[in-house]
């Protein structure tokens, strides 16, 4: 055979085997044996080794899987995977679009994404070649799966052209469609195992299998919708979707960009019917201001990006009966009712409790005891009810009554003016709060304990090794104690208690967000460290010393100071003390360059040519300037790029703030 008909035979058995990969992982619609297809899958494996000069980087034979993943490694993010605000009305949605338009003024676009009801990935490639797949996790850091995602057949091992970064990031979902879920739960069933609930938890557990052989047998699939580099290759979002379709990625084909916010809806209404024409499952559509600077302009919020949004599609409703009302106790004291259903399918999972949120709810549904009830998911975790089916109502039903006393300790509950919840008061001897409390505490948020998770916190707990935070630091002292606990052998052991040591040097912000004040979240936490420096500082602060402090409010400053009025309270923070924990900032002293922009303030808006934002916020800052997060009549300077947005503009020149460009603040600090 010559080697041009041995290059179209590989040739013809790559194109042939991916056709029957897509009839049968897409369309289930197999038109070929199982066996037949693994004899040509073998062919073109032989033919690979003897030709490798020929051999195609995205062959089917490169996805067979294999590899054995007993742990996952968890991987930092080299750019954090922020969530995105949710709305599911067009109000919000304009109000986002006036909130774009103050900020950067008319000139700009949207690009509109279908929303895959999946599980985000992101894909790390070198010199062309993927190297990296990890899950979102936290936003900051998740899973390495890359053995089991280099099993989708539509991700490129490696990319073939020539104009890619040497390193670059590729984000999308792993998703799996419909028709294959089908009819690989419908073999489950056969079989006698569990079958998923819908695909999406299909395709999550899928990814998280050990065995990538395993994998490979269940199809999953993945669109590609963001780009990642360390240089900005492309003006806009849109640029860089052609571009990356280019390069191999499979990018969704349902995209649409976009000139104003009515374009929008109407891209949002047409998929509102069409969506379930599609081969797998959406559940909204995602907004995203198209221009890179002007994205840059716009910025984050501490939980997500400032230029894009998610429209979220609502749910079926069904009916059911409302069979009882029970209450839970979180952990810093607020009861939660929760309606006990008679089981229904909704959306493809079969539900069973639905949140009812407070007493003001239970009100305002006008619930009574057996109702008939309308239940929606709404993009909770936890269904909802809705309304109720009147017509349904038995008669002399009795209103459901809130509790008066705590469910689990029987404290009397208590309210406070404004808010919505009940709270019970016995925090030190409430089991759910003392047990809720001590799981926050160890949390991976917080002390990150290894070694410790919520059930053992919960088995501590009943057998009196540990009532509050600070009993963690005397568990070395328990160790015949924890040797008479089922499954807990003298590994586990040693592995707690080296964890529960190293959490003594966890930094004071996480520390201070694992005590579980209320309303100290964990960008609170980082706030109230950074602007008072220990915990000393903090317990003795005043209110108005408190909301000094960036984004403290009076009602976070009136929580911090009752935390702090309680004696108990004070106690556990001395017994941490006395542990070795850091209640104060270790702060590493910045090495001054001059001190030419002395006692001199800015703000920095807009992109840049020669530095980004963040160096030129090192460059005054290591020239004993300080930055401002907002223009104001005691500004001394504004540091102006392109695509600044105008109402900045319009605030500087009103109060006579003036504007430099980088190249002017690099000669405010030149020699």
């Amino acid at each position: 055979m010559s080697i041009s008909a041995v290059k179209q035979q590989m040739d013809a058995l790559v194109e042939e085997l991916n056709q029957h990969t897509y009839n049968y992982y897409v369309l289930a619609m197999p038109t070929i044996a199982d066996y037949e297809f693994d004899q040509k899958l073998e062919a073109l494996a032989k033919l690979e080794q003897e030709h490798p000069e020929f051999a195609d980087p995205n062959s089917p034979t490169q996805k067979v899987g294999g590899d054995i993943t007993k742990n996952f490694v968890t991987v930092k993010h080299k750019w954090p995977m922020l969530s995105l605000g949710n709305t599911y009305n067009e109000q919000d949605l304009r109000d986002f679009d006036e909130r774009t338009k103050k900020a950067l003024g008319e000139n700009f676009e949207y690009v509109c994404e279908l929303k895959f009801d999946g599980l985000s990935m992101s894909l790390t490639y070198e010199n062309g070649i993927l190297v990296r797949a990890v899950t979102r996790g936290d936003g900051t850091q998740g899973d390495d799966v890359t053995a089991n995602i280099k099993t989708i057949q539509t991700i490129p091992h490696r990319v073939k052209a020539n104009d890619v970064p040497d390193l670059f990031e590729i984000r999308g979902e792993v998703f799996m469609h419909r028709a294959a879920f089908e009819r690989l739960n419908s073999a489950r069933e056969e079989l006698g195992e569990v079958t998923y609930a819908n695909p999406r938890n299909f395709a999550s557990g899928t990814v998280k299998m050990q065995d990538s052989k395993e994998v490979r047998k269940r199809p999953l699939d993945c669109f590609l919708y963001a780009l990642h580099s360390d240089k900005q290759l492309f003006k806009t979002h849109w640029e860089s979707l052609q571009a990356v379709k280019k390069w191999g990625f499979n990018v969704c084909e349902h995209t649409k960009l976009a000139k104003n916010m009515d374009e929008v809806l109407d891209f949002i209404t047409y998929w509102e019917e069409q969506r379930f024409k599609l081969g797998y499952d959406i559940d909204g559509i995602v907004i995203k201001v198209n221009s890179y600077a002007q994205q840059e302009e716009l910025g984050f919020t501490a939980k997500s990006p400032r230029w894009a949004i998610s429209y979220k599609y609502k749910a079926a409703e069904v009916q059911t009966v409302l069979e009882k009302v029970t209450y839970q106790v979180g952990r810093t004291g607020a009861v939660t009712p929760v309606a006990n259903l008679k089981p229904v399918l909704l959306a493809g999972t079969t539900v069973k409790r639905a949140t009812l949120h407070n007493a003001d709810e239970i009100i305002r549904l006008d619930l009574h005891e057996n109702d008939t009830v309308y239940v929606e998911k709404g993009g909770e975790i936890i269904p909802k009810i809705i309304k109720v089916n009147l017509d349904e109502r038995k008669p002399n039903a009795l209103p459901i009554a809130y509790v008066s006393n705590c469910p689990e300790c029987g404290t009397a509950l208590i309210r406070k003016e404004g808010e919505v919840a009940f709270y019970c008061p016995n925090d030190e001897g409430c089991p759910p709060q003392i047990v809720g409390k001590i799981q926050h505490f160890i949390g991976r948020k917080a002390m990150n304990i290894d070694g410790l998770g919520d059930e053992t916190i919960e088995a501590f707990y009943q057998r009196g090794l540990v009532a509050h935070i600070s009993d963690l630091y005397t568990l070395h002292e328990k160790a015949d104690d924890l040797k008479n606990i089922e499954r807990f052998g003298q590994k586990s052991i040693d592995n707690m208690l080296k964890g529960i040591e190293v959490s003594k040097q966890t930094p004071f912000e996480k520390l201070l967000f694992g005590l579980g004040i209320r309303y100290v979240g964990e960008t609170v936490a980082k706030k109230l460290a950074k602007g008072l420096k220990n915990i000393d500082k903090l317990a003795s602060a005043s209110v108005e010393e408190l909301i000094a402090v960036d984004e403290i409010g009076g009602r976070i400053a009136e929580s911090i100071q009752d935390y702090f009025s309680k004696p108990e309270h004070l106690r556990q923070i001395e017994l941490l003390k006395q542990a070795g924990l850091q209640f104060e900032v270790v702060e590493t002293e910045m090495l001054l360059q001059s001190d030419k922009l002395k006692e001199k303030t800015f703000v920095i808006s807009g992109v840049f040519e020669k530095h980004s934002r963040e160096e030129l916020k090192t460059i005054i800052e290591e020239n004993g300037g300080k930055i401002l997060s907002s223009i104001s009549a005691k500004l001394n300077y504004l540091v102006a790029g392109d695509n600044m947005g105008p109402s900045k503009l319009e605030k500087a020149n009103k109060l006579n703030v003036p504007l430099i460009s980088e190249d002017e603040l690099m000669a405010l600090v030149a020699d």
